[in-house]
């Protein structure tokens, strides 16, 4: 696909985001408008998966490990074909399959249930051994955000994944510097992020979150890369897209009003 291609998905997975956090009255827009132009780039340009068979034994996988983001995972899923857009607008209502977070029993191409932050590196450490052990050439991907890495359970993960020299595996952090709390450096501060994994053994380096050709650039560099997992650190605005959400920590997750929405769908070139 073309960059402006990718872009436009990008912007409709935004668009998606909104309407469904929207409908639902409730949901984490911030964290999910910044890592819109990620999931774009793993769905759309670099992981081998087939929606019309999301069981595939050799497919790619990925993992949300920030749970609360799925509003711009399941944008993502339905424009790639897993489940019908339509089904978008019942997030969080009652019977839906898309609760509030991603559930991998209810949605087709959802590889793990999350929420609990911190868990899903330790989850795709495990899924990342078992295909080196079966020769399984599909490889882990898994998305965090820069908050949740002050969590214990991913530093004990990070070197379990250097200790098996996990080259199939590739982790992202969401950088956009903000969590429910405020900012990451006021809460417990967590830069130099990459020289902190790079500290454990892992190749690291940092990205433009929100350049869908240098991420896609990091992503196939990380496949190259021997004996050792690789960490990107995408650089990204909390909000990306929303003007009156970007930067701004109380957008963490609340849902806008029918006011806001009208503004933010215009922000983003979006019909009502």
């Amino acid at each position: 696909m073309t960059n402006e291609e990718l872009k436009k998905i990008a912007n409709d997975i935004r668009i998606d985001i909104v309407k469904s956090i929207h409908a639902a009255g409730s949901g984490h827009p911030g964290g999910s408008l910044s890592s819109a132009d990620i999931l774009t780039a793993l769905y759309f340009e670099v992981m081998n998966i087939d929606p019309e068979n999301p069981e595939m034994k050799e497919r790619d996988k990925f993992i949300l490990s920030k749970g609360h983001a799925n509003p711009a995972l399941y944008a993502a899923l339905a424009e790639r074909g897993f489940f019908p857009k339509e089904e978008l607008i019942t997030l969080r209502k009652p019977g839906t399959k898309l609760q509030g977070h991603p559930n991998m029993h209810y949605v087709p191409g959802v590889e793990m249930s999350t929420g609990s932050l911190g868990q899903g590196l330790s989850v795709a450490v495990g899924m990342a051994l078992a295909n080196k052990m079966d020769n399984n050439p599909g490889r882990i991907y898994t998305l965090h955000g820069d908050g949740e890495i002050q969590e214990g359970m991913i530093w004990e993960a990070a070197m379990a994944a250097v200790h098996y020299k996990l080259d199939n595996l590739t982790a992202i952090v969401d950088w956009n510097g903000l969590q429910i709390d405020g900012k990451n450096d006021d809460v417990m501060k967590v830069a130099p992020i990459a020289d902190k994994f790079a500290g454990f053994g892992w190749n690291a380096f940092e990205c433009d979150g929100h350049d869908i050709e240098d991420i896609v650039i990091a992503l196939k560099q990380a496949a190259n890369v021997k004996d050792r997992p690789t960490v990107i650190i995408a650089k990204t605005v909390k909000g990306k897209g929303v003007s009156f959400m970007e930067n701004e920590a109380g957008w963490h997750g609340k849902a806008p009003d029918d006011e806001q929405f009208e503004k933010a769908i215009k922000d983003l070139g979006g019909e009502m």
